[in-house]
């Protein structure tokens, strides 16, 4: 048996493969070597009765997440896996790899992820490049959670929010400048903090400020990771992750400025990276 994991800075997705049926298993924190150490990801999924409870019989794990861009990064959550599931080969990727894989039909494309955070790649099939990097949610992260995060709670704090968007914030969050200052400044997972205001903006999405805002961001974000790749028009362009999803109005409208062509928008792509793998991977 194996699994299958998909990793966001929020959440990390879990996929059980058993004779090559796979089912989805469940749901745990999202583990990022950036942010989580070994004993971190050790300690968090042994409170999980479920994958505790099989452990013992996984053969391996795949494991695709933000932040294991390096081997040092990779190792961090290797150790940490290693330590739950000590009869399985730990085999640790970035996510990018997995929109990659998730997203693939046979032909050259760009893979993009714009959910807590935001990437690229162009992939063909077999090599993966990723042209410019990811700066992560302070200086980069276009178009994603923790990008329209910090501009509502910049907003909101320079009194520049509609005044009704204003009186609700207060309302559902009764939040003040120091205590957003402390979280954002003085605790840790800041970036899954600021990406937690998502609920509130997809509440006011209709809302010509937030469409406004949201599709900016999404020309931003193709501005600076898609047209960074050569004959970027004539290539396919697809997206996974919540955000893309949950506002592929605007995404669509902001690539019409771009001219180029959207195929899919997966908003989990943790069941196509399974597929993916049962086809290409444990079959060989």
């Amino acid at each position: 048996m194996y699994f299958v994991a998909e990793s966001g800075s929020t959440k990390c997705d879990w996929i059980l493969i058993d004779n090559k049926n796979n089912e989805s298993f469940c749901s745990t924190m999202g583990f990022n070597p950036f942010f989580h150490s070994s004993e971190l990801i050790e300690t968090e999924l042994k409170k999980v009765d479920k994958i505790i409870n099989i452990a013992p019989e996984i053969n391996g794990v795949y494991f695709y997440g933000a932040g294991c861009s390096s081997d040092e990064l990779n190792a961090i959550v290797i150790e940490g896996l290693q330590k739950v599931f000590e009869n399985a080969k730990i085999n640790v990727d970035h996510d990018l790899l997995a929109s990659a894989y998730a997203t693939y039909n046979g032909k050259p494309q760009i893979s993009c992820i714009i959910g807590t955070g935001s990437n690229s790649c162009f992939f063909d099939g077999e090599k993966l490049i990723e042209e410019v990097p990811a700066l992560g949610y302070i200086l980069g992260d276009e178009g994603s959670g923790s990008y329209y995060g910090k501009k509502l709670i910049a907003n909101f704090l320079y009194h520049r929010l509609p005044k009704e968007i204003e009186n609700d914030f207060i309302k559902e969050y009764n939040l003040t400048k120091d205590d957003l200052i402390e979280q954002v400044y003085m605790k840790p997972n800041a970036n899954v903090f600021i990406a937690s205001f998502m609920p509130f903006i997809v509440k006011h999405k209709e809302n010509s400020y937030f469409k406004n805002m949201i599709r900016e961001g999404f020309k931003q974000f193709i501005d600076v990771h898609v047209t960074c790749y050569k004959n970027y028009q004539d290539l396919e362009i697809n997206f996974v992750g919540s955000i893309a999803h949950i506002f592929e109005e605007q995404l669509k409208e902001a690539a019409e400025a771009y001219t180029i062509k959207i195929g899919s928008i997966i908003k989990r792509p943790a069941n196509a990276l399974v597929e993916y793998h049962l086809n290409h991977i444990l079959n060989k």
